[in-house]
């Protein structure tokens, strides 16, 4: 049985596919009961999600570490706890520093969203950062995330963030800018100009919370996105 809090875009795609082989029970602070029926789970207190061996945090980076000091004296000692943050070394952190010691921590991300693996999730990555698990609880969850098509990469939290934080904060950082210059739909256009409109249109479904919160939050941001800003000045240099 599996326990999740929260029941956002990413946590309803999570909580579609969890239901079809385990007994979910989601709790959402807002009433999201009849849609999360809808799922096949079932709506509970946080004090029945949390009393669940396997518990699944989707709530936004920004809010994690409040979360974790409300759950922790609610958790089971030997629980499971899940993340499926965008970023990795704080989240970690957070959980090291705020859950009972007895109880297991695995950091996830899953690289793909509700636009991206709405009907399958064959192909699609998800990255696994072991922190604190059991050798043979770690390759039961692994063996069942490979069984349903997802290619499982295997890292730490700082190698995470810093590989992410120019695949995907960077990416949604262009894809806001091209968002705020308003680059249109045109009938002249090209393959590499598709693409660009391709980068918007990903970003375009995602909130600012998550945006905000990939670059705040992962140590690497800040300096990769300085970094192509100066990239970008440098190109404008030279035609001028």
């Amino acid at each position: 049985m599996i326990g999740i809090i929260g029941f956002g875009r990413f946590g309803r795609l999570m909580t579609q596919h969890l239901a079809r082989d385990f007994v979910v029970f989601v709790y959402n602070r807002s009433d999201k009961s009849t849609e999360i029926r809808q799922t096949g789970a079932r709506s509970a207190s946080l004090e029945t999600v949390c009393r669940q061996p396997y518990v699944i945090l989707g709530v936004p980076i920004s809010h994690m570490r409040g979360v974790l000091k409300e759950v922790g004296p609610l958790l089971g000692a030997q629980t499971l706890v899940m993340d499926v943050c965008s970023v990795k070394s704080y989240p970690v952190r957070w959980m090291r520093e705020l859950l009972p010691p007895s109880v297991s921590i695995l950091a996830t991300h899953p690289m793909f969203g509700p636009d991206s693996a709405a009907d399958s999730l064959e192909d699609r990555k998800i990255v696994l950062c072991p922190e604190r698990i059991a050798a043979g609880l770690y390759r039961r969850i692994k063996s069942y995330l490979v069984s349903k098509g997802l290619i499982v990469i295997e890292t730490t939290a700082d190698e995470h963030d810093r590989q992410i934080a120019v695949s995907l904060a960077l990416t949604h950082f262009i894809g806001r800018a091209l968002a705020q210059f308003g680059a249109p739909d045109l009938s002249i256009d090209t393959e590499g100009y598709k693409r660009l409109r391709h980068i918007l249109g990903v970003v375009e479904h995602d909130t600012w919370q998550l945006f905000d919160d990939m670059h705040r939050y992962n140590p690497y941001a800040k300096d990769n996105r300085t970094a192509f800003v100066q990239a970008l000045q440098a190109v404008e240099n030279r035609l001028a």
